[in-house]
């Protein structure tokens, strides 16, 4: 059982932004992707979602399933789950409401706004507890007036309420402090404990002081340029990216 990228390349228009991109993700496993700005990883973890302004040549199996060709909310409700490096703001739209909205959907399969489930009401208050937020934030707009720390820390609670098989966090460390860092990492370590594959993606690796990593993948222009163990990351920290250039 794994999320498999195999030979996968990206362009938009006439830029090629992704190169022969082959990796395997495995359930219950932690791999972090690491790079420079503007090396491919964002665009990497949107065309497994599945954007539709990408030409995308290779394949996607999503446990055995080739989704290559899916529109992205059908590869979320098969098990991809995407945490944004920038989350957006959703003006008129109540946090709570969202939640329920997923969870119903995740359920049902059907997108009902108007349904309230107490049930996720509670859970949704006591997940919210556990990444440091407060309860309060269920009235609110969704990430209206929210700093970055706050929008990242939603952004995992509404991953929580999708319950995805693979899991991809795109630069989770950013935006908080060393606390919530923490919190976060701990979240991803119980998350990775229940069976989930996860693959964060990061260009300084904060968060691998409180997550240990079963791979590591160097990114460098939009090709994969090492792989190993955690030993590539202290090979970055101590010599940066230049010593992947060609």
């Amino acid at each position: 059982m794994a999320l498999e990228v195999l030979n996968l390349s990206v362009s938009i228009g006439e830029k090629e932004i992704l190169k022969d991109v082959t990796f395997r993700l495995e359930r219950g496993e932690t791999t972090i992707l690491m790079g420079p700005n503007g090396g491919g990883k964002t665009t990497l973890s949107f065309a497994i979602m599945g954007h539709p302004k990408y030409n995308v040549s290779g394949k996607i199996l999503l446990d055995g399933e080739d989704i290559s060709k899916l529109p992205t909310h059908e590869r979320a409700l098969k098990g991809l789950g995407l945490a944004f490096q920038n989350p957006v703001e959703i003006p008129g739209l109540r946090f709570s409401s969202l939640l329920n909205a997923i969870s119903i959907k995740k359920r049902t399969g059907e997108l009902d706004m108007s349904k309230i489930d107490p049930k996720v009401i509670v859970w949704a208050g006591r997940k919210l507890g556990e990444v440091g937020l407060d309860r309060s934030f269920l009235e609110r707009e969704v990430n209206i007036g929210f700093s970055g720390g706050e929008k990242k820390r939603s952004e995992i609670v509404q991953l929580m309420a999708m319950d995805p098989k693979y899991l991809i966090l795109d630069e989770p460390d950013s935006g908080l402090d060393v606390d919530g860092i923490k919190i976060i990492g701990n979240i991803v370590n119980g998350l990775k404990a229940n069976g989930k594959g996860i693959l964060i993606i990061t260009h300084h690796a904060e968060i691998t002081k409180f997550v240990k990593p079963d791979k590591v993948m160097i990114m460098l222009n939009g090709s994969i340029v090492e792989e190993g163990g955690a030993e590539l990351i202290e090979k970055v920290e101590s010599r940066g990216y230049k010593g992947y250039e060609r």
